[in-house]
């Protein structure tokens, strides 16, 4: 689908960059988070640039661009949890 790999794509890399931060971040929440806000931003943010990576190795655009509006929900998604962490 792509003239490059996607490891290329600086969407890609910054999404992995921004899994670091939340691994980072959700280690100073408290231990009984763990099953809670913790696994919930850190899984949101993992399918981010599994997303695009899905995406990038599908045979047709439609399907692309279709896990390109997964991982940006995602995207959604880990924002509301940081505003949810950031209200507790």
């Amino acid at each position: 689908m792509l003239d490059r790999p996607y490891t290329e794509l600086l969407v890609w890399q910054r999404s992995r960059a921004l899994v670091a931060l939340m691994y980072d971040l959700t280690r100073a929440f408290p231990r009984e988070e763990l099953l809670g806000l913790t696994n919930q931003m850190r899984r949101a943010a993992v399918s981010v640039p599994s997303n695009i990576a899905e995406g990038c190795g599908r045979q047709h655009a439609r399907d692309t661009i279709q896990f390109l509006f997964v991982a940006r929900g995602s995207l959604f998604e880990l924002e509301t949890q940081c505003y949810l962490a950031a209200d507790q």
